[in-house]
C-alpha cells in the first residue's frame, strides 16, 4: 500500500511516498481503507521533532481519517467490513489502510462525506469536549473566542452558535473576522488593532464574557481573562502564538473565574464511551445540516508537503484534506 513516511525529523519537504507492506487485524482490531484523512497543526510540528509525541521511525502524520472498513479481527462486534467509518490516532493515518482498535471507530451516517468526516475528530471534537464537558455552556450565554479563523477557533464559532451562545470572534485582521462572521459570529474583535479587554467589556455591557476560549496563548491571555464575567469559565486549548501565558491567580481569585485545561487527547482515552458520544452529536449536526465545516483545500497524498506548509504559513481557513 501507498504510505507517506517520516524517516528522520526535518521539513515537510522531507516526507517521502512509498510502496509499504499492508496491515492485518489482529483480535480486537480492523483495517481501514482510508478515503480521506486530515492535517493540523501539529502535523507541522510532529515531523521536525517539536511535538509531545515523538513516533519511532518511520511513521505517517495525520491523526484523523475516515474510510471503509477493509478487515476486522476476532472478538470484533461493533463494526463490520464494508461499514463507513470515522477515527483518531495519534499519528499515521497518511496512507491508504490504517490498523486501529475497532471500538475506536464510528459508524458514519449515510449523509456525511469522507472529507468531512476525516476532519472532524480533532478540532471539532476538542471544543465540543471544551463546551460541553468542561464548561458546561448554555444556551444564552457569551463566548470570547481567540484566534477565531484558525482550525479550532473555526471550531470554537460554529459549536458555540450551535449551542445557542453569542460569539465575540476575535482575531487579527479584518478578513480573518469576516470569515468568523460567516460562521455564525456575532460580534468580533481586531486585536491588532483594539484593546481586547476594553473591547470585551464594551461588547458585553461592561459584564465580561462567560466563557473565553484560547487556543492561542501569548500576550492575549491575561487580557481575556480579564475580561471575563463573574464566576466566567477560561478554557485553555492550546498556544498557537508559541509563548505560554503566566496568568496572576489573583485575577482568578478576584472575579471568581474556572481556568479550565482542556486535554482532549488524553480525554478520548479516559473516556472513550463519552468521546463517542460527541462524535455521534458533531455527525448528526452535520446531517442534519446545523454543522458546515469548511474545507479549506483537498490534497493528493503525494501533495502533503505542500499542504503542510500551507497549514505552517497561517494561511488555512478550515480544514485541510488528503486523499490517499
Amino acid at each position: 500500500m501507498k504510505a507517506c513516511l517520516c524517516k528522520s525529523f526535518g521539513s515537510p519537504s522531507d516526507l517521502v511516498i512509498e510502496q509499504i507492506e499492508g496491515p492485518t487485524a489482529g483480535p480486537g482490531e480492523a483495517v481501514v481503507r482510508v478515503e480521506a484523512c486530515a492535517l493540523n497543526f501539529f502535523d507541522t510540528l510532529i515531523i521536525q521533532g517539536k511535538y509531545q509525541f515523538k513516533p519511532a521511525f518511520p511513521f505517517s502524520p495525520s491523526a484523523e481519517f475516515a474510510g471503509v472498513v477493509e478487515a476486522v479481527g476476532s472478538g470484533v462486534s461493533d463494526v463490520a467490513v464494508g461499514d463507513r467509518v470515522m477515527g483518531y490516532m495519534k499519528w499515521g493515518a497518511a496512507r491508504e489502510k490504517v490498523l486501529t482498535r475497532s471500538e475506536d471507530l464510528v459508524r458514519l451516517p449515510d449523509g456525511v462525506s469522507f472529507d468531512v468526516a476525516a476532519g472532524l475528530a480533532v478540532t471539532y471534537g476538542t471544543t465540543l469536549h471544551a463546551y460541553q464537558d468542561r464548561a458546561d455552556l448554555k444556551a444564552g450565554e457569551t463566548v470570547a473566542v481567540l484566534g477565531a479563523s484558525g482550525g479550532v477557533g473555526q471550531a470554537a464559532v460554529e459549536i458555540a452558535s450551535i449551542m445557542g451562545a453569542k460569539v465575540i470572534a476575535c482575531a487579527s485582521s479584518e478578513d480573518k473576522l469576516a470569515f468568523a462572521r460567516s460562521l455564525g459570529a456575532e460580534l468580533t474583535i481586531d486585536y491588532s488593532k483594539e484593546a481586547l479587554k476594553q473591547r470585551l467589556k464594551e461588547l458585553t455591557g461592561g459584564k465580561g464574557a462567560d466563557v473565553v476560549y484560547d487556543p492561542v496563548g501569548g500576550d492575549h491571555s491575561e487580557e481575556a481573562l480579564r475580561a471575563t464575567s463573574w464566576e466566567g469559565r477560561f478554557l485553555v486549548i492550546g498556544f498557537a502564538a508559541g509563548t505560554i501565558p503566566k496568568i496572576p491567580l489573583n485575577i482568578v481569585m478576584l472575579k471568581g473565574v474556572d481556568v479550565l485545561g482542556v486535554f482532549w487527547g488524553a480525554a478520548v482515552e479516559r473516556d472513550p464511551a463519552g468521546h463517542r458520544r460527541n462524535m455521534e452529536q458533531l455527525l448528526a449536526w452535520v446531517e442534519e445540516g446545523k454543522l458546515k465545516p469548511h474545507i479549506h483545500a483537498v490534497y493528493p497524498l503525494e501533495e502533503i508537503a505542500t499542504a503542510l506548509e500551507e497549514i505552517a504559513a497561517r494561511k488555512v481557513r478550515g480544514k485541510v484534506i488528503l486523499r490517499p
